[in-house]
Order: C-alpha cells, then sequence, then structure tokens
C-alpha cells in the first residue's frame, strides 16, 4: 500500500489541520499568558563558568547538605565546575548572581536557601584606621599580660592596625552583640594548646570591646576546669555571658590526644600518648558543645615529647610502628584519628559545628627560638600583603578533614604574612637571644581567626 500525505482520505487531512491548528493556538496563548508557564517546568540552564569565578561573589552555589572537601580541605564546589562534578548527594547545582557575597544564609530565586561560597583563606591585607578591635591596655580582664604588646614596651603599633579581605568577597564585620545574639543559649570551645588560648582570649576581648563586664559568670566548674593539687593553674577556662546564655571557653590540650599517667601511684611516671584516642574531656563534654574549635601542631617535636615524659600508644598498647613512632607520622595519625572521631559524632549531635584550625606559622629568623632566632622586623606587609592560592599551606589539617562534616579554618597562608606581629624581644621572660616568634601580641592576627570563624559559624 502506498503511504503519505496524498493517500491520505479527506476525513484524515482535516483531523490533521484541526490538530496543528489547535496546537499552534496553544503555544501562542502560552507565550501571551504568563501564568500557564507554571504548568511547564523551568529547565536547568548548564554551568559555564570560568576559574576566575570559583571563590568570588560570583560562584557557583551547590544546594547541598554539607559540601564535601577535596584534598587540599576545599571545596569541591568551588574547583570543579564541569559535568565531571557528579556526586549522587547533591540535588541541584545552581548559578547565583548575589549583588554583594556575604556569609550568611540567603535566599534563591525559587525561595531555597544557600550559603555564600567564600574563600575567606584567600585575600589581602589592607589598613584600616578603625582596628583594633579592643585595647591592649585595656583588656585586663581577659589578655594574659604577657600577651598583651602595649604593656610590654613595644612602641610600634601598625601591626594593629591592618584587616584582612578576603578575596571578591566581604566578610562580615564582627561585633560582639551580634556575635552574643548568634550564640544565644549555645556554648563554643577551643581545644588546643597555646595558639588556641590565644584564640580565646582574643575572643572574650572582641567580645566585650576590651572593657570589663561584671554580668560574666565563671562556669569553669561545670566543665571540670579547676585547679588541680600542685598546679598553678586549670587545665582551662569557661565564662559565660548572662544576657544571651552564650558560653565560651577553653581546654588546653596540646596534642589532641588522650593523655594519661602509666603509673597513677608513681609521681615521676611517664605518661601513654593515646594516638589513636581522643581526649577524655572531649568525650566527656562534646554533647554540651554547639560549635568546637580543634587545633595542635607547635608540641610535635621530639623535646616536647620527652620533657612532658609521654610515651606514644597505639590500640591501647606501646606503639611498634616505626613509621608512626616518627613526629610527622604520629601527629599526622592523630590528626586524621580525631578528626574522624568528631566527624562520627556529628550524626548524634545535629547542631554541632566542628572546625578544624590549620597551624599557626611561626617566624623566627637565624635560629630556633631558643638558638638565637629572632623576628625583629616591624614593617607590616614586608613578607607580602595577599593570598591567590587555592589551596591550603597546611596539607596535612586539609587532608585530615576531605569528606567529612568538620570544616578546615584555614589561617596559615594569611598569618605567613605577618611576622611582624609576633611578641618577638617584648616578652615578660624576655632574656638576650631569646625571642617568643610563635605567639602573637594581642590585639592582632589571632583576631582576625575569629573574624573568619564568626563568619563561617
Amino acid at each position: 500500500m502506498k503511504v503519505g500525505f496524498n493517500g491520505l482520505r479527506g476525513k484524515e487531512i482535516s483531523l490533521i489541520s484541526i490538530v496543528l491548528m489547535s496546537g499552534t493556538i496553544l503555544l501562542w496563548s502560552w507565550e501571551k499568558t504568563p501564568g500557564l508557564s507554571t504548568f511547564i517546568p523551568p529547565q536547568t540552564p548548564p554551568l559555564q563558568l570560568s576559574s576566575d569565578h570559583l571563590v568570588s561573589g560570583r560562584s557557583v552555589q551547590v544546594l547541598a547538605p554539607d559540601p564535601r572537601l577535596d584534598e587540599d580541605g576545599s571545596s569541591l564546589a568551588k574547583k570543579k565546575t564541569t559535568n565531571e562534578q557528579k556526586e549522587p548527594h547533591l540535588e541541584r547545582a545552581s548559578l547565583t548572581v548575589p549583588a554583594q557575597s556575604t556569609s550568611g544564609e540567603n535566599k534563591g530565586e525559587d525561595g531555597s536557601s544557600y550559603t555564600e561560597i567564600c574563600n575567606y583563606a584567600k585575600g589581602k591585607w589592607v589598613p584600616d584606621n578603625k582596628r583594633p578591635l579592643y585595647s591592649g591596655f585595656g583588656c585586663k580582664q581577659w589578655l594574659s599580660g604577657m600577651w598583651a604588646c602595649r604593656l610590654m614596651q613595644r612602641t610600634d603599633f601598625e601591626y594593629e592596625k591592618l584587616r584582612w579581605q578576603p578575596k571578591d568577597c566581604q566578610m562580615e564585620e564582627f561585633e560582639g552583640s551580634k556575635f552574643l545574639r548568634r550564640m544565644q543559649n549555645k556554648t563554643l570551645a577551643f581545644v588546643g594548646d597555646s595558639l588556641g588560648r590565644q584564640q580565646f582570649q582574643s575572643l572574650m576581648c572582641m567580645i566585650t570591646g576590651g572593657e570589663e563586664k561584671l554580668a560574666v559568670e565563671d562556669v569553669g566548674r561545670e566543665y571540670g576546669l579547676v585547679i588541680a593539687d600542685g598546679s598553678a593553674r586549670p587545665n582551662g577556662w569557661a565564662f559565660r555571658f548572662s544576657s544571651t546564655n552564650t558560653t565560651i571557653l577553653y581546654y588546653w590540650s596540646a596534642s589532641l590526644c588522650d593523655v594519661e599517667p602509666i603509673d597513677v601511684n608513681n609521681p615521676n611516671t611517664d605518661y601513654a600518648m593515646h594516638l589513636d584516642r581522643p581526649p577524655a574531656f572531649l568525650r566527656q563534654y562534646l554533647h554540651k558543645f554547639n560549635v568546637l574549635v580543634l587545633n595542635t601542631g607547635h608540641h610535635w617535636n621530639r623535646g616536647k615529647l620527652n620533657a612532658n615524659r609521654w610515651v606514644m600508644h597505639v590500640g591501647g598498647v606501646p606503639n611498634t610502628d616505626r613509621k608512626i613512632a616518627v613526629i610527622w607520622g604520629a601527629k599526622n595519625l592523630t590528626i586524621h584519628s580525631i578528626v574522624s572521631w568528631v566527624n562520627s559524632q556529628l550524626p548524634k549531635h545535629p547542631g554541632l559545628k566542628a572546625f578544624f584550625r590549620s597551624i599557626s606559622p611561626r617566624h623566627f629568623f637565624g635560629g630556633d627560638w631558643n638558638t638565637g632566632g629572632s623576628c625583629d622586623n616591624t614593617k607590616p606587609m614586608s613578607i607580602g600583603k595577599e593570598i591567590l592560592e587555592e589551596e591550603s599551606s597546611d596539607q596535612g589539617a586539609a587532608s585530615a578533614v576531605k569528606g567529612t562534616g568538620v570544616k578546615l579554618l584555614d589561617i596559615t597562608g594569611l598569618s605567613q604574612l605577618r611576622d611582624e606581629a609576633h611578641i618577638s624581644r617584648f616578652s615578660i621572660t624576655a632574656k638576650p637571644g631569646v625571642q617568643d616568634c610563635l605567639h602573637w601580641c594581642l590585639p592582632g592576627v589571632p583576631d582576625t581567626w575569629n573574624e573568619i570563624l564568626f563568619a563561617q559559624i
């Protein structure tokens, strides 16, 4: 049988004509009537971005529960913008172009929320005459005198007048009252070494503006932070702002692993350093925290371990693995262990935000702390003022948080540029040939760490 248009009968031709005319009228009506468009799902435009947009205010926003981190600790959403990024947990990816990038939650055109992608570790130091955020003379209630360089005869204070500006996005301005409102009925805990203690004291000064506050309660006993027999000070401090029921605490754990005496009856006993076990303090009190900031780094050297009589243990017994016995191997195992443990606890504590802070750089020149090393430079930004690298320079910390719910608080690169901001020779215990090029003058660089933390909370 011959098939074709000419082979159709008259009735069939009439029927086809009616169908074609109806379709034409329907399409014409849809174009003229916006309301009809709701019945036709819009197409999702393909992602077409250049590398210049990856960490700017004009960036790909991945609407997902928790964007996973790549090997360098940065979000996959910042690094992979092609179709090869096909994570099964990503519900939708869209291109958003906000007028100004902020760190808070925003609403997309469809009403769904998204968080701006901003690489806070990428940017530059800029002069700011509105700095510092508090007075090194005035914050005596919280700031240790040994870190208040204005009390230590230092005469140059240009290091206090710098502000960190992330590239292509605006970091939220820190305000003590805003911080307390955001942390109402919540607890923020710093757990780490003396650099963590500096960050803790910095935040207390930032919240109060360096002014005396009577409505702040010492709640250390709630966390077992009391002075033990024979000790000069407790293992940490905890304070509560009564106006918002906000608690800020610090617990000293230089290695971020559990340390316990091998023989409790021997005052000269060695201590088991359990590389694969979190500190007992964290195991006991994690459920009370809403924000946790971990750090470790500078106690990982043979001199510190020998002086503290720490003996490495793994699996509850003394370590016999030579690869772990070297300092970098032990440190790496511990960092991955503590991050993995915290990550395993996050489903049990859905209100907890956990951060691992990258290492704070040292600036000893011409030697180490005990061999004549110094950091006498007082000129800001003499090393440089800008960080453009996408990846963290603390690869160990970045690798540890990869694929976990623990976020990287990356402060290493931006702090590396600030060699003039250390305590240097302006120290309570200053001696000829001995300088502190590890700790920072306060006010100073740790204030910026807290600004970035505030922007990420």
